[in-house]
């Protein structure tokens, strides 16, 4: 059975790093909801996503679309303002300044050379890819446009010329979202998940089932909502797959064939054990 989780890479790390990745993990609630990020690298298609009200299109830049792995920088940055502002401080801007290494650490990535290059190169697809959409951030709702970041620059080069330190700008539809709280607390465990699908799988059960008992979605419902371009049996084999390794962070996966759906269940909590222990209960012998 294939690992749906890396191993972490950085188990020892110093004192002041340490205290640095105290800031809890947080993504923006409207791209959980929504499928922004390309599950599979080179994607260069113009995606359009519509549900309920909301309408989203994704346009590729020069270098592709943003994927879900580069979507770790929009983690990283909203991390840093949600730890400034719960600390009380009201000088928080669009534009982030961090430290390139400790944004490696914190995202389980490899801190050699190939680690500063993916970074760069996911900085250029976040730049590059446009969207257009009319999601609602902090009570506002309006057609428009933007880029995944609006930009980025390195402030700081190591004796090696790469990249130490970076600012990054975040698009004023997330700021507002920032400023809104309109964010969630996510695993640290979910850097270390290895495909772009189990990624966006724990986004939606994260948004959708928080710490309720449990939350249950069609296939059919799951495979829109998560932007895959598999066909429906494919997707419906990798979430059986994902079921069985009890891998998926924070979350265990219950496959019911007899209606094609998927139910979530955290992994801590008596209400959730009770409402598994229920379910299973009610589930027919084969």
């Amino acid at each position: 059975m294939t690992n749906h989780l890396r191993p972490d890479r950085h188990i020892q790390r110093d004192f002041f790093i340490a205290d640095i990745l105290d800031a809890a993990p947080k993504d923006d609630m409207a791209s959980m909801e929504h499928p922004i990020f390309a599950l599979r690298a080179g994607d260069r298609r113009i995606r359009n996503y519509e549900r309920g009200n909301y309408k989203v299109e994704i346009q590729p830049g020069p270098y592709g679309c943003a994927t879900i792995h580069d979507k770790d920088v929009w983690i990283y940055c909203i991390s840093q303002l949600m730890e400034a502002v719960n600390r009380g401080r009201d000088d928080i801007s669009r534009t982030v300044r961090f430290v390139a290494y400790d944004f490696l650490v914190t995202t389980n990535r490899p801190v050699a050379g190939v680690g500063y290059d993916r970074m760069a190169d996911a900085l250029r697809r976040l730049s590059g890819t446009r969207i257009e959409t009319n999601i609602e951030t902090d009570g506002k709702r309006e057609r428009s446009g933007f880029g995944l970041i609006d930009s980025w620059k390195v402030v700081e080069r190591r004796k090696d010329h790469r990249m130490a330190a970076v600012e990054v700008t975040l698009p004023d539809w997330l700021f507002r979202s920032v400023k809104a709280r309109y964010v969630l607390t996510i695993d640290r465990d979910y850097f270390r998940l290895r495909k772009p699908l189990d990624r966006r799988i724990y986004e939606i059960a994260r948004k959708h089932c928080g710490s309720q008992s449990r939350w249950r979605a069609t296939v059919s419902t799951l495979h829109e909502k998560s932007g895959s371009t598999s066909t429906l049996r494919e997707f419906r084999r990798l979430l059986k797959c994902l079921a069985d390794s009890d891998e998926l962070p924070g979350y265990r996966v219950m496959f019911n064939d007899d209606d094609d759906a998927i139910t979530f269940y955290p992994k801590s909590g008596m209400r959730s054990a009770m409402a598994q222990a229920r379910d299973l209960l009610k589930m027919p012998r084969k």
